[in-house]
């Protein structure tokens, strides 16, 4: 009975991994850009393109379910950051 008990914890463990979303690519994209900066890597860049797609770089996440491969790849510039929206009166 515990065989059986265990063995239905542990099946009911794998489908619930397996159901949880994607996460989205531009959330992936910043966790990586985040843990890169933590580590003094200051000139690079993170691009998001189709899992096919062939890119020179290092293929360092995968997200949209699969259909997505974020590549970095060292640059000689730092990345951009985004431009603060402007202020509304």
């Amino acid at each position: 009975m515990r065989q059986l008990a265990a063995f239905a914890v542990l099946l009911f463990a794998s489908v619930s991994a397996s159901a949880v979303t994607p996460k989205p690519c531009e959330e992936l994209k910043a966790e990586i850009a985040k843990k890169l900066e933590a580590n003094n890597v200051k000139v690079y860049s993170l691009e998001i393109v189709d899992k096919d797609k062939e890119v020179e770089g290092k293929v360092v996440g995968s997200c949209g379910g699969g259909t997505k491969k974020i590549v970095y790849s060292k640059t000689s510039t730092p990345p951009q950051s985004p431009a603060p929206a402007p202020v509304q009166r």
